[in-house]
């Protein structure tokens, strides 16, 4: 933690690149403000649990900054460890959602731990990767650092959350790019990706998971059924045109038509009733957010802090790029959220933490020379 005897705290902090701060902030009330929207007709509104969560998030935030990443790298094997066990209970306690079973509730909480593996995760590869002293991994690293991410997403697909699974993916490539790998091995995973592609269609899929593939393809075969979201979706975002109808006023999610609308389709509730201008606005927030932690990310004094923040920023760019693409019909619907704008407990929260760990890694680039 934080020393007392540290001198300049004040100035270090000056230092300090908070503009992912400052975006986080600014999407979590716009955030606040479109849940509540979306949820207005809703047998629940769900802004008032945003508000905790979100407050919780904050905290949490401030929590982790005052530890060195150092130190929270260095507890990454069990951190990881208790990531592997929370997911090993949802397979054998966990609520079942959306088809589903990745809930793990303990009374009235209750919260998603692949999100809260994913960091450990994070963690476990900065840990494993920063030691490695060469300028290019070795076939045997690289497999290494995808043996790591496959346990958890194997948990994951057999809980049936693709989405979630997913996820790890961009995260695993963030930090092996950043490490060093050289063409003919990225030639080689882009193969192997193709494999398991096909495999997991043929063997790792629901059906209702396939036919959301089908839908994507061609919305029009099943308009009342696995194409309605995203038809629903389309006329949402077509409809709010330049400057939108107007908060509130969105016929799709007020008149319920557009499903998960507090959800995985915020953005199309946003698109609805504050237009292009609006979505621009929100996505200029997340540039800020992405670019400014690549920055730190660029300037960081150890590789630890490098490879980490990569991952974490790779993981926040997919989630926009991926939700943003799914509610215009781009890619198919995977129950991937926003971060900061959709409505969700353990999700907001390790999105706060994620960027606590970015804003410590800038700091301490003073305090760990």
């Amino acid at each position: 933690m934080i020393q007392p005897d540290e001198t300049s705290l004040l100035r270090r902090w000056g230092n300090v690149n908070a503009l992912p701060l400052v975006a986080a902030l600014l999407l979590s009330v716009i955030g606040l403000a479109t849940v509540h929207s979306a949820s207005a007709e809703l047998a629940v509104d769900y802004l008032p649990r945003q508000i905790v969560w979100v407050v919780i998030g904050a905290l949490a935030l401030a929590v982790i900054f005052l530890f060195d990443y150092h130190q929270l790298v260095d507890l990454a094997p069990v951190v990881y460890g208790i990531g592997l066990v929370l997911l090993v209970l949802v397979l054998i306690f966990g609520r079942e959602v959306g088809g589903a079973r990745s809930w793990l509730a303990v009374g009235p909480f209750g919260g998603q731990p692949s999100e809260f593996a994913k960091l450990a995760t994070a963690l476990l590869l900065t840990r494993y990767l920063a030691g490695v002293p060469r300028a290019y991994l070795r076939l045997r690293e690289i497999f290494t650092a995808a043996f790591l991410v496959a346990v958890p997403v194997m948990l994951i697909v057999l809980e049936r959350d693709l989405g979630g699974a997913a996820m790890y993916f961009p995260l695993l490539a963030g930090v092996l790019l950043i490490a060093g790998v050289r063409w003919h091995q990225l030639l080689a995973a882009a193969l192997l990706a193709l494999v398991l592609a096909a495999g997991l269609w043929n063997f790792g899929m629901q059906e209702y998971q396939r036919q959301r593939i089908v839908s994507f393809l061609s919305p029009e075969s099943d308009p009342l059924g696995a194409g309605y979201q995203v038809r629903q979706s389309k006329i949402a975002v077509g409809s709010g045109q330049w400057t939108g109808r107007g908060y509130g006023q969105g016929t799709q999610s007020q008149l319920r038509f557009l499903p998960e609308r507090h959800t995985d389709f915020v953005m199309a509730v946003l698109a609805e009733e504050w237009g292009f201008l609006g979505v621009l606005t929100v996505l200029g927030l997340y540039g800020v957010f992405i670019f400014s932690a690549a920055r730190i990310a660029i300037r960081s004094r150890d590789r630890a802090g490098i490879l980490l923040v990569a991952g974490l920023v790779s993981v926040f760019a997919f989630h926009v790029a991926y939700n943003t693409a799914m509610v215009v019909g781009l890619l198919p619907i995977t129950g991937i959220p926003l971060p900061f704008l959709s409505y969700g407990g353990s999700f907001t929260l390790v999105n706060f933490l994620a960027t606590g760990l970015i804003l410590n890694v800038d700091y301490r680039r003073y305090v760990n020379r």
